[in-house]
C-alpha cells in the first residue's frame, strides 16, 4: 500500500484521542510508523521509565529487548506492564500504538530498590520515581488497551475510506470534464459535417444539371453527379446517427452530474 497515515488522517485527532485516553487511564502511550519511528512526542511518559530505567545501560539493554520482544499485554523486566496494539488498515500494517509504564498492584519497594542498586541508580530517587507510576489491575490494563486499539482502528479506517473516497469523486469530477469537453468538440466537428453535407448536396445538384445540358455527352458524368449525391445523404444519416448518440451521452453525463450535486446536498 505504501501510505503513512498523515497522508489521509489529521495527526491532531490521532494526539487528541490518546491524550484524552491517557489522561482518562494513567497509562503512558505513543503511536510510532511503520518503520518504528515515532509520529508523536511521547504522552503520559514517566521519569521512572525513561529518565532513570532507560538512562541507565543496563536498563536500556533490558526495556530494548522487552521492545522487541513484548507482544499485546505483557510485564516488563522491571515488572510494569506495557502493550503494543497494530493500526491496521483491513489487513495492511500502517503503525503500531506503544503503551504502559502502570503497575497491575501496588509495587514491592523492597524489590525496586534492589532492581536500583543492580541498575546502578540511586534507590530513594528510583523510589520518588516510583510514586508517580499509575496502579491499575491487570484486568482493567488489558481493557483500556483492548479500547484503545478499537477506537484507533476505527478511526483510522473511516477516514481512510473517506479520503479514498474523495479522490475517486474529484477523479469522476475529472472525466466527466473530460467528456463533456468532448462532447463540446465533437458537436463542433458534426456542425462541420452539416457544412459538408449541404455543399455536397449542392453540388450533386449542379452536377446533375450540367449533366442534363450536355446531354449524350454528359453520360459519364451523370454517374459521377448521382455518386456525389449518395455520398450526400449517407453523410446525412452518419451525421444524425452521431447527434442522436450525442443526445444521449450528454443525457446520461446531465444526469451523473445531477445525481453526485444531489449526493453532496444530502451529505
Amino acid at each position: 500500500m505504501g501510505m503513512n497515515i498523515s497522508d489521509f488522517f489529521d495527526m491532531d485527532v490521532l494526539i487528541q484521542i490518546l491524550t484524552d485516553w491517557s489522561t482518562a487511564t494513567g497509562i503512558g502511550i505513543i503511536a510510532v510508523d511503520e518503520k518504528g519511528e515515532y509520529m508523536m512526542d511521547p504522552i503520559g511518559w514517566k521519569d521512572f521509565c525513561m529518565k532513570y530505567t532507560r538512562g541507565t545501560k543496563e536498563g536500556l539493554r533490558r526495556c530494548v529487548k522487552c521492545d522487541q520482544e513484548g507482544q499485546g499485554v505483557y510485564f516488563c523486566h522491571a515488572g510494569l506492564i506495557d502493550f503494543t496494539a497494530d493500526i491496521k488498515i483491513g489487513d495492511h500494517f500502517i503503525g503500531k500504538l506503544v503503551g504502559g509504564q502502570v503497575l497491575p498492584q501496588p509495587p514491592d519497594e523492597e524489590h525496586f530498590r534492589n532492581l536500583a542498586v543492580e541498575l546502578g541508580i540511586d534507590p530513594d530517587e528510583y523510589i520518588e520515581a516510583l510514586q508517580d507510576i499509575t496502579v491499575r489491575t491487570e484486568e482493567e490494563i488489558r481493557a483500556s488497551a483492548k479500547l484503545l486499539d478499537e477506537v484507533v482502528n476505527i478511526v483510522v479506517n473511516s477516514q481512510y475510506v473517506r479520503k479514498k473516497d474523495e479522490d475517486l469523486i474529484l477523479i469522476f469530477d475529472q472525466e466527466i470534464d473530460k467528456a463533456s469537453d468532448l462532447i463540446r468538440e465533437i458537436n463542433g466537428k458534426s456542425c462541420e459535417l452539416d457544412k459538408i453535407e449541404g455543399r455536397q448536396r449542392i453540388l450533386g445538384l449542379n452536377a446533375s444539371i450540367e449533366a442534363a445540358r450536355a446531354g449524350e455527352f454528359g453520360k459519364g458524368f451523370s454517374v459521377v453527379a448521382k455518386e456525389v449525391g449518395d455520398l450526400a445523404t449517407s453523410s446525412g444519416t452518419i451525421n444524425k446517427s452521431i447527434k442522436e448518440s450525442l443526445k444521449n451521452l450528454t443525457t446520461v453525463i446531465d444526469k451523473m452530474e445531477e445525481s453526485k450535486s444531489k449526493s453532496e446536498k444530502e451529505d
